[in-house]
C-alpha cells in the first residue's frame, strides 16, 4: 500500500494508515478523503534550484528522465530537481540511479514545492556497483499544505559506500524513507538527517538498513528541532542477519522540543541475529540546556541569541558531516534560515 498506488488506481484503500505499524505516526488514509486530479505536464519556468552542478536532471509534476547512470570508473556531480508546480493535483515519479564499478557520484537532490496542496510520491531505485561511492544530499522544501513521500531503495555491492544527508522543514504530511540492502564485505553506509519544523508541519524520517554479510559498517545520526504544533517522527531500524559477523553499526537520534504543543515520536531499533558484532543506538528528546543558556547570559549574551546559537550548534553536527563543500555551505545557510524563521 503506497500513495503512488492510490494515485495510479484512484483507490483510497491503497493508502497506508495508522493500523500499519510502520505508518502509525504518519497516517495518510485518515487524512486524504478525495484524491485530486492528475498533475498536468508543465513546460513553464520553475526557476533555479538550491544547488549548482555541471549536470542537472529535472522532474516536474512527475514528468522527466527515468534514469541516471554513471559508467564504471567515472565521477560526476548531478543536481536532481523534483518540482511540484501545479496547485491541488497529484503525481508520482520513479527514477533509477545506477553506478558502475568504481564510479563516483555526488547527487545534490532538491524537492521543491512551487505550488500548494499537492500529493506526490517520488521513488528512487539506487544501485551501487563494487567499490562505487555515492553521496546523496537531499534538501526538501515542500509547501505547508502538501502531502509527500520520498522513498529510496538502495542496494550496495562489496566495497561500495553510500553517504546520505536529508534536510527537511516538513509539510502537512511528509515521509522520507530510505531502505538499504547492505552486503557487508567492506561496504560502508552513513545515514544522516535533520528536521526543523514549525507551525503544524509534520516530517517522518524512516530508515531500514539490513546487513546481510560480514564486515560492514553503518553510521547514523539524526537531529530534530520542533516548535509550535509541529510533529517530528524518527523510525530507524538496523537488522543484522545471521552470518553478518563483524558488523559495526551505530545509530543516534536526538531532538529538541521548543514549545509545549510540539511532539516528537521516535522508534530506534536494533535487530541482531548473530553474535560477533559491535552495535549501539541512542535516543534523546528534550529541551535546550537551561544551564548553558544561563552561562551565556551571565557573559552578556541576550537570551534569544543564546538560544539560537545553541540550537544551531545542536543541528550543526549533522551538517558538518556533509563531505561536499558547496552542499555543506548551502546546508549551513538553510539551517540558519529555518531557525531564524521560527523565531
Amino acid at each position: 500500500m503506497t500513495l503512488a498506488t492510490a494515485i495510479a488506481t484512484g483507490d483510497l484503500t491503497q493508502l497506508p494508515s495508522r493500523r500499519d505499524e510502520d505508518w502509525r505516526w504518519t497516517d495518510l488514509r485518515g487524512l486524504i478523503r478525495v484524491l485530486p486530479a492528475a498533475s498536468p505536464a508543465f513546460d513553464g519556468d520553475v526557476g533555479a534550484g538550491p544547488f549548482a552542478a555541471d549536470e542537472t536532471v529535472t522532474i516536474v509534476n512527475g514528468h522527466g528522465p527515468a534514469a541516471i547512470a554513471i559508467p564504471a570508473g567515472e565521477a560526476r556531480t548531478v543536481a536532481l530537481r523534483v518540482v511540484a508546480a501545479t496547485d491541488g493535483t497529484a503525481h508520482a515519479a520513479r527514477l533509477s540511479v545506477t553506478l558502475g564499478q568504481g564510479a563516483r557520484l555526488t547527487l545534490l537532490e532538491s524537492h521543491e514545492g512551487r505550488a500548494a496542496s499537492y500529493l506526490t510520491q517520488t521513488d528512487l531505485d539506487v544501485s551501487l556497483g563494487e567499490d562505487a561511492a555515492l553521496e546523496r544530499i537531499v534538501l526538501v522544501a515542500d509547501h505547508a499544505e502538501a502531502v509527500t513521500i520520498v522513498d529510496a531503495a538502495v542496494t550496495l555491492a562489496a566495497g561500495a559506500s553510500f553517504d546520505q544527508t536529508i534536510l527537511t522543514a516538513g509539510a502537512r504530511r511528509q515521509r522520507i524513507e530510505t531502505r538499504v540492502s547492505h552486503p557487508g564485505q567492506g561496504a560502508a553506509v552513513r545515514l544522516d538527517g535533520a528536521y526543523l519544523l514549525r507551525d503544524q508541519r509534520h516530517a517522518d524520517l524512516t530508515t531500514v538498513v539490513t546487513h546481510a554479510g560480514r564486515d560492514g559498517t553503518t553510521s547514523q545520526l539524526t537531529k530534530g528541532v520542533v516548535r509550535d504544533q509541529a510533529r517530528g517522527v524518527f523510525q530507524g531500524r538496523i537488522v543484522v542477519e545471521r552470518g553478518a559477523d563483524g558488523t559495526e553499526a551505530r545509530m543516534g537520534h536526538h531532538a529538541l522540543i521548543l514549545s509545549d504543543r510540539a511532539e516528537v515520536d521516535a522508534k530506534p531499533e536494533l535487530l541482531i541475529f548473530t553474535d560477533d558484532v559491535q552495535c549501539a543506538h541512542g535516543n534523546t528528546v528534550g529541551a535546550l540546556d537551561e544551564a548553558a543558556i544561563f552561562y551565556a547570559r551571565q557573559r552578556g549574551m541576550p537570551e534569544d541569541v543564546a538560544r539560537a546559537m545553541l540550537t544551531e550548534a545542536f543541528v550543526g553536527e549533522v551538517v558538518e558531516r556533509i563531505e561536499h563543500e558547496g552542499a555543506r555551505e548551502i546546508a549551513r545557510a538553510w539551517v540558519s534560515q529555518q531557525l531564524g524563521a521560527g523565531e
